[in-house]
């Protein structure tokens, strides 16, 4: 869970910077292929992912490859620059699309037209600090991906630090996509 409080008398946590965060990875202090991803100025450890994770996430890339427009890029398992303290490592991302496909930096939230998260062990976590991170930066869509109840979260309208709309599809449902005129039969899935 993300450290909101500390109990009295306990040592101060240092937070850092996406630029101390990049200077860690270029000075060898942390590998690109470690399982980190800074939230809110903290480096959080990413949790393993399990078959089950893997392969809804491989069939949610290929299903929006074939959908998504020719202006908009779907990104997986790639960071994204929320503001100064917070590099997230969503599971997938539909950004607008560039010509050198962010090579010079990581999507911004005016970049980003969705955000979707698969969890199971990491429900908690990103229910209750990655999903209010992308509303507090206007990301107009978040998707949670629900592997324990066998649903999707979506949240739309974002307000401050809260989406302001949550609809919940369950198998049988069909989910309206962003940036494509089709519709994600959830049962495809296999959730």
């Amino acid at each position: 869970m993300l450290v909101t409080s500390l109990p009295p008398h306990s040592p101060p946590l240092m937070r850092i910077s996406c630029d101390r965060y990049h200077e860690m990875i270029a000075s060898g202090g942390l590998r690109e292929d470690d399982r980190i991803e800074l939230i809110n100025g903290y480096l959080v450890t990413k949790m393993s992912i399990g078959s089950r994770h893997s392969s809804v996430l491989s069939k949610l890339e290929r299903f929006l490859h074939r959908i998504i427009r020719d202006d908009l890029i779907v990104r997986g398992q790639n960071p994204i620059t929320i503001h100064e303290y917070s590099e997230p490592e969503p599971d997938v991302v539909v950004a607008k699309f560039r010509e050198d496909f962010y090579a010079d930096r990581h999507p911004y939230p005016e970049d980003i037209l969705l955000v979707i998260e698969v969890a199971d062990t990491s429900l908690a976590f990103d229910r209750e600090a990655k999903i209010p991170l992308y509303a507090s930066c206007g990301i107009p869509e978040s998707w949670l991906v629900d592997l324990i109840h066998h649903e999707i979260h979506v949240f739309r309208r974002p307000d401050g630090a809260a989406y302001q709309e949550t609809v919940v599809f369950r198998s049988g449902d069909l989910l309206p996509v962003p940036g494509s005129t089709e519709t994600l039969a959830v049962a495809e899935l296999g959730l």
